[in-house]
């Protein structure tokens, strides 16, 4: 499946003064990569620890991604939990800087996610967002 032989992460690095940072032990490595076209399609596994966030952040592609272990709490900018997804629920994140959102793992066992981005030729993997004024992170 194309999905999960071209993914990346949701984690980022911090850009922006106010920028919200993925937190301690949050962790990304490429499985395969490749560009056809103008598309650049990145396979990832993330590593979320319990108690631990992607940070806030948006994407110029979309997102693909399955739950290996542990189960994701996402939410939007509004700060409404817009999705909870359990292992082997698929997650699917749209393009755009008005789609900010943030992953936490509320539970006790780390979540690993297979994560396949479909962005335009050279687009960082995550844009960093800050916190729309959330109480958590």
């Amino acid at each position: 499946m194309l999905a999960a032989v071209v993914a990346a992460t949701t984690v980022g690095t911090a850009g922006a003064a106010q920028a919200t940072p993925p937190g301690p032990g949050v962790s990304g490595t490429v499985i395969a990569q490749h560009t056809v076209g103008g598309t650049d399609y990145v396979l990832r596994e993330i590593t979320i620890p319990p108690g631990q966030a992607t940070g806030w952040h948006y994407h110029d592609g979309a997102l693909y991604a399955t739950v290996r272990q542990g189960a994701l709490s996402h939410f939007d900018a509004t700060c409404a939990r817009d999705g909870y997804y359990p292992r082997g629920s698929f997650i699917y994140e749209p393009a755009g800087a008005d789609e900010v959102h943030i992953g936490i793992n509320r539970g006790r066992t780390p979540i690993v996610l297979e994560v396949l981005y479909v962005l335009p030729t050279g687009s960082p993997l995550s844009q960093d967002a800050p916190n729309p004024g959330c109480p958590f992170e």
